[in-house]
């Protein structure tokens, strides 16, 4: 039974998350890591050239004893000698760092791409795999903007931010080292300040992921209604509701741009305040040092190193508290993410699940009920049984819960109670991707995809052949205006089959379904929305369909099912009434209430008896 809310998971969540998503690239991270140590030593031997030119090649200090080793007494005593090898020293630190910097920058990035890639595809996967329920009460463009802007925030983190994290951090302690080996109490001054300005930094964090995830809410209301409006263009210009719809996207987009300028207010006061605490602390070293220099106790060299060091120790600082809105955005993006993948409202699939044979079609309802909330009861206890290769048409007022009950057939969601038996087995024994794939489907708007119509057709069945799809196509009424088109089965159509008209669109659903060639079909209003013409060519391509399987129909234009050979009627939650369509009208009551009213009786629309030529083969038995 499908959940009704979401069920988090216990454990680690977006940690686990990230650690999951990194466990493949294991070796890639490990070169990076020896990328970024190379870089980090790099940078903390860049000042020191600079300190044997002022101090030794220049100045007249005395050479430390393990350098007149390494160089010899005579090198060592010649400035200028000391002079060019601290160039070439500076020179190769720098090649040195470079490469390094290239090797963590190259394979960061790669690490951000397949990670991105993989957690989209993993989002997308549990996404697809959630029931009717979910899609049922949630918007499609908060979906879109998890998918896109959430993931290419955590991708821009894993590429570029987490490599600047980690560099900082070791060059920190690397730093504060060689400031404790030049001077301790000028190290005791920085490291005294340090964790006044992080804790500073922790406490702001907090408001700025607080901002940050309204800005992406806000974000996400603006793609909602994009989406929604983009989709709706044709219904929009044909209402001349375009100012509505302008200004429902005005006030999203006001919404952002406060939330936006919020969070931007926010996240401005942290660089000015670190800044000052820098300056402060610069300018107590520079006052001291300049003291222990004139005093004879440190020389200009190793100020100039620790005043470097001091320099580049509070920039990784500052870095780190400019990182943390990029730190807010990717929690508050792995939060959406792992929100999603959280939702446990999928329709389970036993451990034993079984794949079905080819089935007959027999259906059997016991007592199923139904309920989209536990508010909103749609079936309360529905019972009849359809045999193999019989037509049955189903009915009732709107809201009867008719498109429940085929929706129940394919386990797009589960009953609440009872069961449903196909060829006698429940029918949650088989897979889901086995059931389904015994079941066409023609609804009152066939969704195409953006594609050729060759494409579409083979949607039923991806490795169709050209013979299989033209054969189909024919079955269906489709091939004579496939084949007047620019490029007959290769001309591409937009998104949902827009430049197609309405019959046409239902012709493709109708190949698309032949070429499934299913035991069980599903027909929802599949003529509803079609003028004479049109629904005569789609109904000869829905009787040669239907035959030789096991048909379940919703319709309003009761005439299109007067030769079903049975007709259930929904009233209430319950079958309120079945049989034939001359049994139904003659007791008088729901169903014969519904004929006198309905479109049958003013459209004149033609009676639909579907026939199978005695002795034929039904069509699925010869897949």
């Amino acid at each position: 039974m499908p959940a009704s809310s979401a069920s988090v998971r216990s454990g680690s969540g977006t940690a686990g998350l990230v650690v999951e998503l990194a466990q493949p690239y294991r070796l890639w991270l490990v070169i990076i890591l020896a990328a970024m140590l190379v870089e980090t030593i790099a940078g903390l031997a860049g000042p020191w050239p600079l300190k044997i030119v002022i101090d030794y090649a220049v100045g007249h200090h005395a050479v430390p004893a393990w350098v007149v080793r390494v160089l010899g007494s005579e090198l060592a005593s010649d400035g200028r000698a000391l002079a060019a090898m601290a160039a070439v020293g500076l020179i190769l630190i720098a090649v040195l760092g470079g490469v390094a910097s290239y090797v963590d920058n190259y394979y960061t990035e790669s690490v951000g791409q397949w990670v991105a890639n993989d957690l989209r595809m993993r989002v997308y996967d549990h996404l697809e795999r959630l029931s009717f329920n979910y899609y049922d009460t949630h918007q499609t463009g908060l979906l879109l903007s998890t998918i896109t802007d959430d993931v290419s925030t955590v991708q821009d983190f894993v590429s570029s931010d987490t490599l600047s994290i980690l560099v900082d951090f070791m060059t920190i302690v690397g730093m504060l080292g060689l400031m404790f080996w030049l001077n301790w109490d000028f190290a005791l001054l920085v490291v005294a300040i340090t964790p006044f300005l992080l804790l500073f930094v922790a406490r702001f964090k907090k408001a700025v992921k607080k901002a940050t995830r309204e800005v992406r809410r806000r974000e996400s209301d603006v793609v909602a209604v994009l989406q929604a409006g983009l989709e709706s263009m044709r219904t929009v210009q044909a209402f001349g509701a375009e100012d509505v719809e302008a200004t429902r996207l005005s006030e999203a987009s006001r919404a952002t741009v406060k939330a936006a300028l919020s969070a931007r207010r926010v996240k401005s006061l942290l660089s000015p305040v670190v800044a000052v605490v820098v300056s402060v602390c610069t300018g107590m070293v520079i006052w001291r040092g300049g003291r222990l220099i004139l005093g004879g106790t440190m020389t200009v060299g190793s100020l100039t190193v620790f005043l470097a060091y001091l320099t580049k120790f509070f920039k990784p600082v500052q870095d780190l508290a400019k990182m943390t809105n990029a730190v807010a955005q990717t929690n508050v993006g792995l939060e959406r993410i792992q929100s999603i993948l959280d939702i446990d409202m999928s329709v389970q699939e036993r451990p034993d699940a079984r794949e079905p044979e080819t089935l007959m079609g027999g259906i059997v309802f016991e007592h199923v009920a139904f309920s989209y909330s536990p508010e909103v009861p749609i079936l309360l206890d529905v019972s009849f049984s359809v045999s193999p290769g019989q037509f049955v048409g189903v009915v009732g007022a709107t809201g009867s819960g008719k498109s429940t009950i085929v929706s129940l057939i394919p386990r797009f969601y589960d009953p609440t109670a009872g069961r449903i038996l196909i060829d006698g087995s429940d029918s949650r024994e088989f897979t889901l991707q086995g059931i389904r794939r015994q079941i066409g489907f023609v609804l009152q708007d066939t969704v195409l995809f953006r594609g050729t119509i060759r494409e579409n057709i083979a949607y039923g069945r991806h490795h169709a052949t050209e013979a299989q799809i033209v054969a189909a196509a024919k079955l269906a009424n489709a091939d004579e205006f496939i084949v007047r088109m620019p490029g007959s089965y290769d001309t591409t159509i937009g998104d949902r089959g827009i430049t197609l008209s309405g019959g046409q669109r239902q012709r493709m659903g109708i190949a698309r379904a032949f070429i499934r060639n299913a035991p069980i079909l599903i027909l929802d209003e599949p003529t509803a929305s079609l003028d004479t013409e049109s629904e005569q060519l789609v109904m000869e391509g829905l009787e040669r369909l239907m035959r030789g399987r096991t048909v379940m129909m919703i319709t309003h234009r009761l005439n299109t099912i007067r030769g079903a050979d049975t007709i259930i009627v929904l009233h209430n939650g319950i079958v309120a009434e079945q049989g034939t369509h001359d049994d139904l009208i003659g007791l008088g009551g729901i169903y014969a209430g519904l004929y006198r009213t309905g479109p049958a009786a003013s459209t004149g629309s033609p009676v639909w008896p579907p026939t199978q030529p005695t002795g034929a083969e039904p069509a699925w038995r010869a897949r």
